[in-house]
């Protein structure tokens, strides 16, 4: 197949050794931390000045999953797992002499960081510890001691999203669905709880506390369609858009207004970070997938915008203040570089790539980015998409990759994926739909796949193909069906609804059967994604007929599966009936499942393992 640069193709193990450095953190001396997969997991790592070489602190194979420094002491906290198995442990960790203290000793629990006191003397967060279908919130000093239970949740997922100035609250978030969020304030002396926004279906996001404790700074779409920077009055409980910031006001002659039925009027807000001593706020919005940054600060409760670094080629993934908010650090990549920090000083258009990431030798001609296009779909509809052609891509015979996101409240988005840059060196095209339930389009779009509206995403796929067989490159004898997750479901409904599409089907850790998914994921998910699904109690009937494990007799492409058996979300058993099935009716079927892996592959030598096995897949039937 055509690919790379001058002839020259690149294994898979070269793009998958490329390394991902995010999540960062500020010390109170100035130093980044970060999460590096330098090592083959993610660990935490710090960096003391932009481009310096970097200094590992954790020393594990198993994945660490978050970092957050204390506000006061040269230290910090991390999470970290068995297995990729989402029952996180929280651990503290002391910069001045490298010692490591375990705050919680619950393997068969998972810990949700929350937040650091602001005098540094205690951390929040949530757990399952009582009854595995609840999360509580537990304060615990740094020192370590037991964790105190100081509310006890009302069933599901719970979060903490932050602790107040005044010491004494928590502000936290939790889910009854994909486009409905619990706000409320805790009292952690008192025990009282009281609720916000309560009046109608709201998200509520990235929260903080004002320098005055009198007002929550957050992201929301309450009264909208679309997420703005929102204030809540935690006296009143008002809640209204931030004067000056922007997505406050919906305006006509936004420049970033989207064109096409998926593209809004204004473009959401999805990002917010807060400097609460000098009340200077940095904020993200998401404009057609790509991220547009916005720095300013609060002058009589109104957002004054001043300059900030332009991120427009790529995705703004996180962003975090230093201790005195002089600077602050941003998580970034595009389609062909890899994810890294940049540190940018508050005020200024200019930014440091503090951690800057190589490509394992792959030189930067051979990576390619994409278009943004939109097709056509059954109910007229316009669907927003990424399309990507190989570098020396021949009319007519060029093969596509159809990659499915998960989610299915979620976004692909325009950073780097290895995996991808490696197919279109091998010489796919790819593309990536934002099918009808993603995020990023307005509440509206994101709830057109609600329950009885299931399978409308899956055609919305078909309708993919169709655009692509009029594309001048494409092959339409070599489409192949992609996608993890919820992307996993539409790709085995894809090939049962739509079987003579299909070249080949790749799916990961996906749902076969709604009934058997919803009665053995987690205690603490089900009623959540029951909310999306339909109910064990109420809709047995449609989940039956959404289920692709009940339409196997229509697959006819060679199908590759893969899991983690540690998955708490989606059980591994899902991916083992549909591959029995299949396999029973003579048609090609490859699995690869990880004994020390869940709902992600998390090590790298198990990455390589698992796309060098869907390349050979690949190379084999399409």
């Amino acid at each position: 197949m055509p690919a790379g640069v001058a002839g020259m193709a690149y294994d898979v193990a070269r793009y998958l050794s490329i390394e991902t450095v995010e999540t960062p953190s500020f010390t109170v001396d100035g130093d980044l931390l970060c999460l590096a997969d330098t090592s083959g997991t993610p660990q935490v790592w710090r960096v003391a000045e932009g481009g310096a070489w970097p200094e590992r602190l954790t020393p594990y194979e198993e994945r660490v999953s978050t970092v957050a420094a204390s506000p006061t002491r040269p230290e910090f906290v991390f999470g970290m797992d068995r297995g990729s198995d989402e029952r996180d442990q929280l651990f503290r960790y002391d910069l001045a002499d490298g010692e490591i203290h375990r705050l919680t000793d619950d393997p068969d629990s998972t810990h949700q960081w929350g937040a650091w006191s602001p005098d540094g003397e205690r951390v929040a967060f949530a757990a399952n510890r009582e009854d595995t279908g609840r999360f509580d919130v537990y304060v615990q000093d740094r020192s370590g001691g037991e964790p105190k239970l100081v509310h006890e949740g009302s069933g599901g997922w719970l979060s903490v999203a932050a602790w107040g100035p005044d010491g004494r609250r928590l502000a936290l978030l939790s889910p009854r669905s994909s486009v409905d969020v619990e706000l409320s304030v805790l009292d952690v002396e008192t025990g009282d709880l009281r609720r916000f926004g309560t009046d109608e279906v709201a998200r509520f996001s990235h929260v903080h506390f004002d320098s005055r404790g009198s007002s929550l700074l957050l992201v929301t779409d309450f009264g909208r369609d679309r997420p703005y920077v929102g204030r809540v009055d935690l006296d009143t409980g008002a809640v209204d858009p931030l004067p000056g910031a922007p997505g406050s006001a919906v305006d006509a002659d936004d420049p970033d207004a989207g064109a096409g039925t998926a593209g809004p009027a204004t473009w959401p807000v999805d990002g917010l970070a807060v400097h609460r001593a000098t009340e200077r706020l940095a904020v993200t919005r998401n404009v057609d997938g790509y991220s547009r940054l916005h720095t300013g600060y609060l002058d009589e409760g109104r957002f004054v915008e001043n300059a900030a670094p332009d991120v427009s080629d790529g995705v703004v993934s996180a962003v975090s203040f230093g201790t005195e908010g002089r600077r602050y650090a941003v998580a970034y990549s595009d389609p062909t570089t890899p994810k890294g920090i940049h540190v940018a000083t508050f005020g200024t258009d200019t930014d440091e790539r503090y951690t800057p990431v190589g490509t394992c030798g792959v030189p930067q001609a051979a990576l390619r980015a994409q278009e943004v296009v939109r097709y056509e779909t059954f109910d007229s509809r316009e669907i927003p998409a990424y399309w990507t052609l190989p570098a020396d891509a021949e009319p007519g015979s060029t093969p596509v990759v159809v990659d499915v996101h998960g989610g299915p409240s979620h976004q692909r988005r325009p950073w780097f994926y290895p995996q991808k840059q490696h197919f279109l060196d091998e010489g796919y095209a790819v593309l990536e739909p934002n099918v009808r339930g993603s995020t990023g389009y307005g509440r509206a779009y994101t709830a057109l796949d609600d329950v009885e509206k299931r399978l409308d995403s899956v055609r919305d796929v078909a309708a993919a193909v169709e655009w692509l067989t009029d594309e001048e490159f494409v092959d339409p004898d070599r489409i192949v069906a992609y996608g993890r997750s919820y992307g996993g479901f539409v790709v085995l409904s894809a090939i049962t609804r739509y079987p003579e599409l299909w070249a080949a089907a790749v799916e990961f850790v996906g749902i076969a059967n709604f009934e058997t998914f919803l009665e053995n994921t987690g205690d603490w998910r089900r009623a959540h994604r029951e909310a999306e699904y339909g109910s064990l109690a109420d809709d047995r009937d449609l989940l039956e007929e959404i289920s692709p494990i009940h339409d196997v007799d229509a697959i006819e492409c060679p199908l590759f599966v893969q899991h983690g058996a540690n998955d708490p979300r989606v059980p591994v058993e899902e991916s083992e009936a549909i591959a029995e099935r299949v396999r029973e009716r003579g048609v090609p079927v490859e699995t690869c499942i990880f004994a020390d892996e869940g709902h992600h592959t998390t090590d790298r030598a198990n990455r390589i393992e698992q796309f060098e096995r869907v390349a050979a897949f690949l190379d084999e039937h399409v």
